[in-house]
């Protein structure tokens, strides 16, 4: 183990040495204790100005961050703003859209009611009775009338009001004179009057000179303006008439072409060109002060001759041919057009304006009577309309009603109570004997206990009661039509009628109308027809047809067997039609009968009923169904 020895500084330089550096190491401390005790305040205060620069930073900090915020929430609320606005005008938009669109909704809507009125009363008038007829006009007479008087009254009372609202006015004026006069007489109470001199009385006389002079330039300026409303009154009235005849004869030129043209092009155009004419044509007469018969006639005629035009555009257009049958429908709408056309000239060039003006102010006179008969000529009676396929068809070949023998008026009597028993008859009452549709009858007036009336014939050969009719009213539908029906087959069946099926079905008000027709082995026989009525309040009887099945029912030598089949029949038939039913029948066809096959069709909305002769599938008839307030009827 070795021994620490220590440093040996005995010698006197190392001594020394030694000595110093300890001073210098001393002084070095006593330096540095100086130093730190210089620096500790110069410290301070950097420390202080280093903290008062950090808060200044901070506060400028805070303060761009402050401004910044705001910045942005400036721009959010620009941003916003914008938004709202665009979301306003968006909405704005949107409401004025929806504004459009719901007035033209009712526009539509409107202008749809409009048609369908026009529909309905044109279809009314196609179906009307005279008797019907002259109600009708009788009634809108009275309503034109009530109409006229109401508006003269609503006119004299706006008169009176303003001449009442003109005299309380120039009262107030008056008033308002007197007292300026009072005031002023008053004013010149306290000043000394002076006499009257020339320079007032010539005064007044330039005064009443000039009121003169202002009041004739007034009177003659108002002749002036009268005279030159009433001249544009009647050019009105002229133009409109011009309009007319200028449409009607550029009409009537193209229908004449349209009767000898053979070229598509040409048919084409001039079809193109009707078209547009009968639209304008039906604005024009719009203008036309006629009364609602004539203007319906008139614009039957204007929309005839428009569905033509559209008919046969869309027939060129698939690319077929008009037919001979379309070039005549064709001419007699140019006939119609040309009467209309000089007519319309005749108005225009030889009509005083006091009459024309009479006319367009309402009153009829002898234009109005002019073109009420011109639309009677322009919209011909409709074809006979029917009740039921083949109604009213009576005898075809041989009369089975003369093959009987014939009866007294006793007996017919006795056959007319029997036939109505239960129906409580309390007097029978023979009123004549008639001689009509190949067959002679004896005319019955039978009395219920309740006083209602009956009206029947019965054949004087035979003695079948061929027709009745009751004359009660029924109100109330207590009755649907199959509990008609089960009615109506009870009551035939009960007087001889067997082997019957029912045909077509109509209800007109509160009574059913029912075609029966005898079936054997499953085909109809549309000659032996019955119709039966029933009311639909009591379910009873009220009426009865059976002429065509007494003529017709013992007929010899029907056949029931087709040539064709059925599908080879339908096979015929049009395209686009939708058959729903379909019966072997034999039908009436002048004085024959022919076996054919009926197709009950639907096209579209529409429905038909179509007969192919079952030996050849030609169609030999063709039935449109129609709908109406009175029931349903076949044309």
């Amino acid at each position: 183990m070795e021994k620490k020895i220590g440093k040996n500084v005995s010698s006197g330089a190392e001594k020394v040495e030694t000595v110093e550096k300890a001073a210098e190491k001393k002084q070095q401390k006593k330096g540095a204790k100086a130093s730190e005790k210089t620096a500790a305040p110069q410290k301070d205060r950097v420390a202080e100005q280093m903290a008062a620069a950090k808060q200044e930073e901070t506060a400028a900090a805070e303060a761009r961050f402050e401004a910044a915020k705001a910045r942005a929430a400036k721009k959010e609320a620009a941003h916003m703003q914008k938004i709202n606005k665009k979301q306003a005008h968006m909405q704005a938009k949107l409401e004025a859209k929806e504004k459009r669109m719901e007035a033209i909704a009712k526009e539509k809507s409107e202008r749809a009611a409009r048609h369908a009125e026009k529909a309905a009363r044109r279809e009314m008038l196609a179906t009307e009775s005279a008797t019907e007829k002259k109600q009708r006009l009788a009634r809108e007479k009275r309503e034109k009338a009530a109409r006229k008087k109401q508006q003269e009254a609503e006119r004299a009372q706006a008169m009176q009001a303003r001449e009442e609202k003109r005299k309380a006015a120039q009262e107030k004026r008056t008033a308002a004179r007197e007292k300026k006069k009072r005031e002023r007489a008053e004013k010149r109470s306290g000043q000394k009057k002076r006499a009257p001199g020339i320079g007032g009385w010539i005064a007044a006389v330039a005064t009443l000179g000039a009121a003169c002079l202002a009041l004739a330039t007034v009177v003659t300026a108002g002749s002036f303006r009268m005279n030159d409303m009433a001249m544009r009154a009647e050019n009105a009235y002229r133009a409109t008439l011009y309009e007319l005849v200028a449409v009607s004869e550029e009409m009537d030129d193209d229908l004449a072409k349209l009767r000898v043209s053979a070229g598509t092009n040409e048919q084409r155009m001039l079809l193109t060109d009707i078209l547009v004419e009968s639209s304008l044509m039906e604005s024009a007469l719009e203008k036309i002060p006629v009364d609602s018969v004539t203007s319906t006639d008139i614009s039957s005629f204007v929309n005839r001759t428009h569905a033509f035009a559209e008919h046969m555009l869309m027939k060129l257009a698939a690319g077929d041919a008009l037919s001979q049958r379309e070039k005549e429908a064709a001419a007699r709408l140019y006939e119609i057009n040309a009467a209309l056309a000089h007519e319309l000239n005749e108005l225009a060039v030889n009509t005083p304006a006091d009459e024309l003006r009479a006319f367009f102010d309402g009153e009829t006179g002898e234009i109005g009577t002019r073109f009420s008969e011109w639309g009677k000529s322009a919209n011909p009676k409709p074809e006979e309309i029917t009740d039921a396929p083949f109604a009213g068809e009576g005898n075809v070949e041989e009369n089975g009603v003369e093959k009987q023998g014939e009866i007294s008026a006793s007996d017919a009597e006795e056959k007319v109570r029997a036939f109505f028993e239960g129906y409580h008859i309390a007097d029978v009452k023979l009123t004549g004997e008639t001689s009509a549709r190949d067959m002679r009858c004896y005319n019955f007036t039978l009395t219920d206990e309740n006083g209602s009336e009956i009206f029947a014939q019965v054949t004087k050969n035979g003695g079948n009661v061929a027709f009745f009719d009751s004359y009660e009213t029924c109100s109330v539908k207590n009755f649907d039509l199959a509990g008609c029906d089960a009615i109506a087959r009870e009551f035939l069946s009960a007087r001889g009628y067997t082997d019957m099926t029912a045909t077509w079905f109509s209800d007109t008000g509160m009574v059913a109308c029912i075609t029966y027709v005898s079936q054997t082995d499953g085909v109809r026989c549309y000659p032996d027809m019955v119709q039966v009525r029933v009311c639909e309040e009591k379910g009873r009887v009220v009426g009865m047809d059976a002429r065509g099945y007494l003529f017709n029912h013992e007929n010899e030598g029907r056949t029931s067997d087709p040539t064709i089949s059925e599908g080879a029949a339908r096979a015929k038939l049009s395209e686009g039609l939708e058959v729903t039913e379909s019966h072997l029948a034999i039908i009436p066809m002048g004085r024959r009968e022919v076996l054919a096959y009926e197709f009950v069709c639907d096209y579209g909305e529409e429905q038909y009923i179509v007969y192919l002769d079952a030996s050849s599938g030609e169609e030999v008839r063709i039935f449109r169904v129609h709908e109406s307030a009175r029931g349903r009827y076949l044309r």
